[in-house]
C-alpha cells in the first residue's frame, strides 16, 4: 500500500445522459433516459432528474417507462460519446502514461508514475485542476477519488458523486469502510451478499471481526482470502496501462423472435462483417470464431471454432459462423444473435496459399456485388424515398430552413424535431412529413464553443456549466 493518495479514479457523471442534456438546452434539469427504445430495451443511463423516480441504468426500458412516463426517451449516439471520451482520456494522459480505462467514461490514473503528486495537497489540486479542465473541454462534469489504492479510489469517486471530488486520507481507511455495506467491495454481488447477510455479515467491519478463515469456510479459499484483504483495505493492485482484449465481438437483440431460418442467416452473416470490422479497426486477429444464439425460451447456447492461426478474413469469419449456426436448433424462434472472435493476436499466420485462395474469392464476390449494385442504380432512376429513413429519437438533424435541431419523436408518416444547438436558448418544435426533402441526418455540434483558438466556456451555460 501507498503511503500518499496518490491513484485517482474519474468516473463521469451521468456521462451519456449528460451529454445529451448539454447537446440540448431544453433538457436540462430535466429528466433524460438514454437506451434501446424498443420493446426489449434497457436503460443505458439516465441523469440524475430520472433517478429520483427509481430509474436506473440496465433496467428494462417498459419499466423505466412506467416509473418516468413524461422523461425523454434517447436513442444512444455511441459516436458522439467516443469524441467526448478521447478527450477525457487524452487529459488523463497528460497528468501520468499509467492510464487505465475501464469504459468511455471512467478510468484509474497513477499520479505518481506520471510526477504530477507525491501527497494528498498535490493530489487534491491535481484532482481539482482535472475537474475544471475536463468542464472547460467537454462541457460535462466528472466525479473524482483519490486514496492509496484503486479500490478505495473508486470508493471515493462513487462518494463525491455528482460532480464532486472526495480524498482519502491513508490510514483512515479501515475506519471509513467498516460501516459500509458489504455490497461496496469489488466482487460481493446480490449472491456473495446474501450469502454473509445469512451468516449475520451486513457490514466491510464485520467481514474484518470474522477473520479470514470464516470467510474461507463461507466462500472458499480464492474468494475468502481476496474479500478478507480488501476488508482490511489490502489492495495493491497497479494501475495497468494497457489491457489486453480478450475478445472482440458484436450482438443485436431482435424486437420480434427471428423464425426464419434464412433471415437467421443472414443475420449471422451480417454480425459476422461487423465483428470483423472492429477485429480490424483495432489492428487485431483472431483465431477462435464464437457464435451466440439466445433462444425465445431465453436458453443461451454458444458454439466455437479454433483455426489453424488467427485470421480477420471476413470471408473466413462468416463461413465459419455459418458452420456453428448449423449446430443449433432455431425453429423456435431467436431472439439475440451474436458473432465474435478470441484468442487475439496482432498478426495472422493462416497458410498463405489458402489465405490467398479465400481473399481473392473474396475479392471476386465484392466485385461481382458492386457490379450488380451499379446496375441497380443505373436501372432505377430516382433514389431511394426519403420516406424510408430512419428517424431515430435523439439524433441530429439539419433542416435546409430552419437549421440544426434533433429528433424528438417520430411515427406515422411523421417527425417532430427541435431545433436548437448546445450554445442555444431552447428551441422551437415543428412536425413534418417523415420524406420532407429538406430534412436530413446530419452530424453531433461540438458541446463547447471555441473561440480565436481557446477553450471557450461550456456552451448553453452562463458560467461555464450545463446539467452535469
Amino acid at each position: 500500500m501507498r503511503t500518499a493518495p496518490t491513484i485517482l479514479h474519474l468516473d463521469m457523471d451521468a456521462f451519456y445522459a449528460s451529454a445529451e442534456q448539454a447537446a440540448k438546452p431544453s433538457l436540462r434539469g430535466k429528466a433524460v433516459i438514454v437506451g434501446g427504445l424498443g420493446p426489449r430495451g434497457v436503460v443505458a443511463t439516465c441523469s440524475y432528474e430520472a433517478r429520483v423516480f427509481g430509474v436506473h441504468s440496465a433496467m428494462p426500458m417498459a419499466q423505466a417507462r412506467r416509473l418516468a412516463p413524461n422523461a425523454a426517451y434517447l436513442v444512444p449516439r455511441f459516436g458522439l460519446y467516443r469524441e467526448i471520451s478521447e478527450q477525457v482520456m487524452g487529459l488523463l494522459r497528460e497528468l501520468s502514461p499509467l492510464v487505465e480505462p475501464l469504459s468511455l467514461d471512467e478510468a484509474f490514473v497513477d499520479l505518481e508514475a506520471g510526477q504530477t503528486a507525491w501527497d494528498a495537497e498535490s493530489a487534491r489540486l491535481t484532482g481539482v485542476k482535472l475537474r475544471g479542465d475536463i468542464r472547460a473541454v467537454t462541457g460535462l462534469t466528472g466525479s473524482v477519488g483519490l486514496a492509496a489504492s484503486k479500490m478505495l479510489a473508486k470508493i471515493a469517486s462513487e462518494q463525491a458523486k455528482p460532480d464532486g471530488l472526495v480524498l482519502i486520507e491513508p490510514g483512515t481507511e479501515r475506519e471509513l469502510l467498516a460501516p459500509m455495506s458489504v455490497r461496496t467491495l469489488p466482487g460481493v454481488g446480490p449472491a456473495t451478499g446474501d450469502h454473509l447477510r445469512r451468516a449475520g455479515i451486513t457490514t466491510v467491519g464485520e467481514i474484518a471481526e470474522a477473520g479470514e478463515d470464516e470467510l474461507v469456510r463461507l466462500l472458499g479459499k480464492a474468494h475468502g482470502v481476496a474479500l478478507y484483504a480488501m476488508a482490511l483495505a489490502h489492495d495493491v493492485r497497479p494501475v495497468v496501462a494497457e489491457r489486453d482484449t480478450k475478445s472482440v465481438s458484436v450482438e443485436d437483440t431482435y424486437d420480434v423472435d427471428i423464425h426464419d431460418r434464412v433471415r437467421v442467416r443472414m443475420e449471422v452473416q451480417r454480425l459476422a462483417d461487423r465483428c470483423v470490422r472492429r477485429l480490424r479497426g483495432a489492428h487485431l486477429s483472431g483465431r477462435t470464431i464464437v457464435l451466440k444464439v439466445r433462444r425465445y425460451d431465453f436458453s443461451t447456447l454458444t458454439r466455437s471454432e479454433t483455426l489453424r492461426g488467427p485470421t480477420d478474413d471476413p470471408a473466413v469469419v462468416r463461413e465459419a459462423a455459418a458452420r456453428l449456426l448449423e449446430s443449433v436448433d432455431t425453429t423456435g424462434g431467436v431472439r439475440l444473435l451474436g458473432v465474435g472472435v478470441s484468442g487475439l493476436a496482432d498478426y495472422t499466420q493462416e497458410d498463405l496459399f489458402a489465405q490467398a485462395r479465400t481473399a481473392a474469392a473474396a475479392a471476386s464476390a465484392e466485385e461481382l456485388e458492386q457490379a450488380e449494385q451499379e446496375e441497380a442504380e443505373e436501372a432505377v432512376e430516382e433514389p431511394v424515398p426519403p420516406a424510408e429513413r430512419r428517424w431515430r429519437a435523439g439524433h441530429d438533424v439539419r433542416h435546409a430552413e430552419f437549421g440544426h435541431g434533433w429528433v424528438q419523436g417520430s411515427g406515422l408518416g411523421r417527425v417532430t424535431v427541435r431545433f436548437e444547438t448546445p450554445g442555444s436558448l431552447p428551441g422551437r418544435v415543428r412536425t413534418f412529413r417523415s420524406d420532407d426533402p429538406l430534412l436530413e441526418g446530419a452530424e453531433p455540434l461540438p458541446l463547447v464553443e471555441r473561440r480565436g483558438g481557446d477553450v471557450g466556456a461550456p456552451a448553453g451555460s452562463p458560467a461555464a456549466g450545463g446539467e452535469g
